[in-house]
């Protein structure tokens, strides 16, 4: 009988098979929850999403093309940020921050603003206090100019890039959570102002950073955030819905 010889094995290399390893299903599926996650967190954070709203899962559903499960991961995790509310048996809505609540976050966010100072002053390079000056300027060009929803977003990122000079992702994220919330506060809360000062008052807090005078930073800080808060009358009501689809279309 002929013996029939194999050829040898030849090796493949542990780059070559995870080159074929062809996307799975939950890698696609955690992509789109993040999509769904940043959609409805910016739609919330602009003001199109207001407290109070119904979410609608099967629309995002329909709308990003997953199942209702991708989505109820992207909702828990708004969930757990407190910018979304599950109610038993009625389903998930925009979280309608109460009194105490908006109170202890006004708080919370002049104890970590005035220790950012602090660290932006002794690690922030001038170029970078520079172009957070160009982006107040930008601010109150469009303040003068620009809609609503532009300087919603112009005078929180502000203060996100503020923080982000100061060096501690941290209390970076920490901030950028309370802003999110606060948005709610101010969209349920907050009385209607003709006049606008907020990007003058950033203005001179980037004035006194560069100067490194910590004290008249954290005074101009707390000015301007007494301001904000002096805004808001805290009784119970909120604004108006809108579309939950034409938000989505919009957002995402």
């Amino acid at each position: 009988m002929e013996k029939t010889t194999r050829k040898p094995r030849v090796p493949v290399s542990k780059a070559a098979t995870s080159a074929k390893k062809p996307v799975t299903p939950a890698d696609s599926n955690d992509d789109v929850s993040e999509r769904i996650r940043a959609t409805l967190a910016a739609a919330i954070g602009e003001g199109a999403l207001t407290p109070g709203t119904k979410i609608l899962e099967e629309a995002i559903a329909d709308h990003f093309g997953v199942s209702r499960t991708v989505v109820r991961g992207a909702l828990g995790v708004l969930e757990s940020d407190h910018l979304l509310e599950r109610k038993r048996n009625r389903g998930t809505f925009v979280a309608e921050p109460g009194i105490e609540e908006a109170k202890n976050l006004f708080e919370a966010r002049r104890r970590i603003e005035a220790l950012l100072l602090e660290f932006v002053i002794e690690r922030a390079t001038p170029e970078q206090l520079s172009a957070l000056e160009k982006l107040a300027d930008e601010e109150e060009h469009t303040h003068s100019h620009g809609d609503e929803k532009s300087k919603t977003v112009l005078s929180g990122k502000f203060h996100i890039v503020l923080a982000e000079l100061a060096g501690n992702p941290v209390l970076t994220e920490m901030l950028a959570k309370i802003v999110a919330r606060l948005s709610l506060v101010m969209s349920l809360y907050e009385e209607k102002r003709k006049d606008e000062c907020g990007a003058d008052h950033h203005r001179m807090i980037v004035a006194a950073l560069k100067e490194k005078d910590l004290d008249k930073a954290r005074q101009l800080m707390d000015h301007h955030l007494a301001d904000i808060e002096g805004r808001v009358r805290l009784t119970e009501g909120h604004g108006d819905r809108h579309s939950f689809l034409s938000v989505l279309e919009n957002f995402s």
